[in-house]
């Protein structure tokens, strides 16, 4: 896999009414269909395959590690990543032990992203309160650093029962826990701890203006460099995008008027006209989409992943495939050159299993975040 960047889709699972048909995709029908949609981006030569975390109707997969791992079972060298992964309301001693057996499974081929999610019922679900929800993600992750980095773990906090000489089984693999993005819309809390940790920080980019998206990086970049990872043009950042794509621009537009007009999230809302001027949508042309992600850099600067949101809204499956055809034989290529050739020798490349064991065999003192 080429690493300099590393391009993909992700998924949040929804199960949506098709508004031009009338029709509603059964939940067995869903979840094959998104394994086609990761097999396809294999096939058609993109680098990542995310799947989001839920665990309340109209989304289905309120278990991404067993979806990831019959996944990977069926690709040979797609990275696949979470969505995210709610650290929040998930136990970080499950978290650790699920995520470390994809890592062997996946033969390495597996990150994830951790998040606090936009469910609110969710907490209540799990026995948390939402009203904690900062301070469970701080906790949380600590824990699930310490249980990954640490053989043998004596803990206590304020959210879950102690650890007493606990060791979290399967240990990483190669010794190299998954690499963490830390995926966040609006808190600069998570982007401080992305920050602290020396991980990943991933704008999901969709919903928002460019201007909120470059407060978010700028603040981690520079609390990056503040916790002496490294220059705050060497932070590791990656960000979500939405696009639609046709031959013709006004093809596009009017195939994607009827999803976008009844989508579950913006639907019956601001006009496709104005979210697409406001926010990152881009619906049109294979060029227009590559001059708009292209655009992204000018505000949050050179970076490493840049993922797609393609399957939402009740969009069948043969349309997702035919914008994977347009992803990977027109677009992603010439993203890839154009973005390789603008960045600078010491920005490092997006992180791999691989990168990162090397890097731990070259200083092995350290240990990776």
């Amino acid at each position: 896999m080429e690493t300099d960047m590393q391009f993909g889709v992700f998924s949040v699972s929804d199960i949506t009414t098709d508004p031009t048909t009338g029709r509603t995709p059964g939940e067995a029908e869903r979840i094959q269909a998104i394994v086609a949609i990761a097999k396809k981006a294999e096939e058609v030569g993109l680098d990542v395959f995310a799947l989001g975390e839920h665990h309340n109707p109209p989304f289905f997969s309120s278990s991404p590690t067993t979806t990831l791992a019959y996944i990977a079972a069926q690709t040979s060298r797609l990275q696949l990543s979470t969505a995210t992964t709610l650290i929040t309301t998930n136990d970080p001693v499950k978290i650790a032990e699920d995520y470390a057996m994809l890592q062997h499974l996946a033969g390495g081929r597996v990150d994830l992203m951790m998040g606090r999610g936009n469910t609110g019922p969710v907490y209540p679900w799990f026995g948390q309160d939402i009203r904690n929800g900062i301070p469970l993600a701080v906790e949380n992750y600590a824990l699930l650093r310490r249980l990954w980095d640490t053989e043998v773990v004596d803990w206590s906090g304020q959210y879950r029962t102690p650890l007493q000489g606990f060791t979290s089984t399967p240990r990483p693999l190669d010794g190299v826990a998954p690499f963490v993005w830390h995926g966040s819309i609006r808190s600069p809390q998570i982007a401080e701890q992305a920050a602290y940790y020396g991980d990943g920080f991933f704008s999901n980019h969709i919903f928002w203006p460019a201007e909120h998206t470059k407060r978010m990086v700028e603040f981690y970049r520079r609390r990056y460099e503040h916790h002496g990872h490294g220059s705050p043009d060497q932070a590791i950042v990656g960000l979500g995008g939405q696009v639609f794509m046709r031959r013709n621009s006004q093809d596009a537009i009017a195939e994607f008027r009827p999803y976008f007009d009844n989508a579950p999230v913006y639907g019956h809302g601001p006009s496709l006209e104005d979210f697409s001027r406001e926010t990152p949508l881009t619906v049109g042309s294979p060029q227009q989409v590559i001059e708009r992600t292209l655009g992204f850099r000018e505000y949050v600067g050179d970076y490493q992943r840049q993922l797609f949101l393609v399957d939402h809204a009740g969009l069948p499956l043969k349309t997702v495939l035919e914008q994977l055809d347009i992803l990977g034989e027109e677009v992603v290529p010439v993203l890839r050159r154009e973005f390789a050739a603008l960045k600078p020798a010491h920005v490092p490349d997006a992180p791999t299993h691989a990168s990162r064991v090397a890097a731990r065999q070259a200083s092995p003192e350290e240990v990776p975040a």
